[in-house]
């Protein structure tokens, strides 16, 4: 007898966010309805509320990751000393912002369903954080313009320019924000974790990333990088 091979499960959840992500980004948030998310996958409108009982919430479940990412790259950043948190601050959020092109996009073009949701505000509160770090803890009026000019001329280009090479991208980015602040980068970065792997680093992070059984926090912990330098690198 002929054995029939099993069919392995699927993942609904993930489907209907991967198609949400696409429509978001080509059409936008308020002209994607949840029944052309469903007739894209050959669902009813029902089986998409059972995962999400609002569209809002595919929204939010999208915009997660970038917040999750964010968080965890300011998170790395002490002091209040600006020669040292300021180039951790802006290399942390941009290499976010590069990983999340498609989230920074649905950001861009859905503001105002996002300001009701909790996501905006964790956004927003991280752009603040970052600010505080470009602009010190007692900046003039002219600090602290420089400083909002410097983290708010990272996303536009990441969103406007998204099919740009990433590494190309990221270098015209930081010539920018260095024009703008009238300072190079420090010399030496503040101890932490590398913003790069090396080939043998990089090597271990793809095996471990195709076997296909490490959380992306767990391949960032056996090579020693934050998640948003993993995703780069793995993109």
């Amino acid at each position: 007898m002929d054995h029939v091979q099993d069919k392995p499960a699927r993942d609904t959840r993930a489907e209907i966010l991967t198609v949400a992500a696409e429509l978001f980004a080509r059409h936008g948030y308020q002209r994607t309805s949840l029944r052309e998310i469903a007739d894209r996958l050959g669902l009813t409108k029902a089986a998409v509320l059972y995962h999400f009982p609002a569209k809002q919430d595919i929204l939010g479940a999208l915009t997660r990751p970038l917040l999750d990412d964010l968080d965890a790259a300011l998170a790395d950043i002490h002091g209040d000393d600006p020669a040292v948190t300021t180039w951790p601050a802006i290399e942390g959020m941009l290499d976010v912002l590069l990983a999340h092109r498609q989230a920074m996009r649905m950001v861009l073009y859905d503001l105002a369903p996002l300001a009701m949701d909790p996501a905006f505000h964790r956004f927003s509160d991280a752009m603040l954080k970052a600010n505080r770090f470009v602009a010190g803890p007692d900046p003039d009026l002219a600090g602290q313009v420089r400083a909002t000019q410097a983290i708010a001329m990272l996303g536009d280009p990441v969103i406007l320019l998204a099919d740009t090479p990433t590494a190309a991208l990221r270098a015209e980015i930081l010539g920018g924000v260095r024009r703008l602040l009238a300072q190079p980068p420090p010399a030496h970065r503040k101890a932490g974790r590398p913003t790069a792997l090396s080939p043998d680093l990089l090597a271990k992070a793809t095996r471990l990333y195709a076997d296909g059984s490490n959380t992306i926090d767990e391949i960032a912990a056996a090579v020693g990088v934050s998640r948003a330098t993993l995703y780069r690198h793995l993109r």
